[in-house]
């Protein structure tokens, strides 16, 4: 008779990481944590990470690896905008320079900035926001003092929102070395950046007039239209924002905001399976959000921003000083174009206000950031 065999002990499994905002998100997998009644989070989600969280309480409602390291794409146009946007009155004008537009990478995607012209900030902004326009980033990054001071304010603001996940390297999202993010840290800084009412009004901006080149036979200065290259803007009920991204190496990524009943609710989706169920996906768990809000405890925190001199739990300070100019109408019918990955698309809006998928045609370009 065989002896029984000797029990194996299990293998011992190393304790979670401390991470910012709470035990649980440092785990893997998904974390939820249902009471009675609650609805099941949606079902064939491929997203390598994402978050849940209401961006009043910072309360996480669920989350999937959040803390996972990943290249963000032109998401980390957010972080840019949080730290740059405040520096510069909206209705002052600047020259391009030549060799503000140059450098910038290959197959990047651009609003159609042109040297020795001039623009308000209040127009590279939404090329920034819109068109995610990497042309647009090099010339502010210019204007604030350069692609290394900016790279290093961003990196500056990003500790000081305690976002520990993220190193940045070019300011506009383009692919780079080293450089990478988190679902958790882009909450933070939509979170951050949303307090400011111009970053708010600029990611809910569906288009714009932008200005192009002078007519050398009447000396004029055309322009052209550009559109949002946010695809549930106008089509999601409540949408705010906030911003896409889509690059080779990165995939795609979007930070969305809707508002509902009073309660405003951040959704990060990373490196899903394909460009477009990033938005299912962001869409489902919006929707998930808002009927499980009141019905799931919290499983971790967005946390505050450690003022400077400050320390860790420190309530974060005020928004963002802002100018409180009315934004401009917006343009009928135009025609513009984006940034979504080296193999991009770029929307031209065929119908008014309210219109949906239905009213985006798609072009194919090349483009990245």
């Amino acid at each position: 008779m065989l002896a029984a065999p000797a029990a194996v002990a299990a293998p011992q499994q190393p304790p979670p990481s401390a991470a910012v905002g709470g035990e649980r998100l440092g785990n893997p997998g998904v974390q939820v944590a249902p009471l009675a009644g609650a609805p099941a989070l949606p079902s064939g989600l491929t997203g390598q990470s994402w978050v849940v969280s209401d961006a009043t309480s910072g309360e996480v409602l669920a989350s999937y690896n959040p803390h996972l390291k990943l290249p963000p794409a032109s998401t980390l146009k957010i972080l840019f905008a949080d730290t740059v946007l405040p520096k510069f009155d909206r209705n002052a004008v600047h020259r391009v320079a030549d060799e503000e537009i140059q450098g910038i990478g290959a197959g990047s995607s651009l609003v159609g900035i042109k040297e020795n012209l001039e623009y308000r900030v209040e127009d590279l902004w939404r090329g920034v926001f819109l068109s995610s326009g990497n042309d647009a980033v090099h010339v502010l990054s210019h204007m604030n003092g350069g692609i290394p001071q900016t790279v290093a304010e961003m990196q500056a603001r990003a500790e000081a929102l305690q976002a520990k996940d993220t190193r940045v390297v070019s300011p506009d999202g383009y692919d780079m070395d080293g450089q990478l993010s988190s679902a958790y840290d882009l909450s933070l800084f939509a979170r951050a950046g949303l307090r400011n009412p111009d970053f708010r009004m600029y990611c809910a901006t569906r288009d714009a007039m932008f200005p192009g080149a002078v007519d050398k036979n009447t000396g004029q200065r055309g322009s052209f239209g550009i559109a949002n290259t946010d695809r549930l803007l106008g089509k999601y009920p409540g949408l705010i924002g906030v911003k896409n991204g889509t690059t080779t190496n990165a995939g795609s990524t979007f930070v969305g905001a809707a508002e509902r009943d009073g309660r405003t609710l951040l959704v990060t989706v990373m490196h899903p399976a394909s460009y477009q169920k990033v938005y299912d996906e962001t869409a489902a768990l919006l929707d998930w959000g808002f009927a499980a809000a009141g019905k799931v405890q919290p499983v971790g925190k967005l946390v505050d921003e450690v003022p400077a001199g400050g320390t860790a739990g420190t309530p974060a300070p005020p928004p963002h000083p802002s100018h409180t100019a009315a934004p401009p109408a917006a343009a009928p019918a135009p025609a513009g174009d984006g940034g979504l990955g080296p193999v991009g698309w770029s929307a031209v809006v065929l119908a008014g206000a309210g219109a949906g998928y239905g009213a985006l045609v798609l072009r194919r370009r090349r483009s990245a950031g």
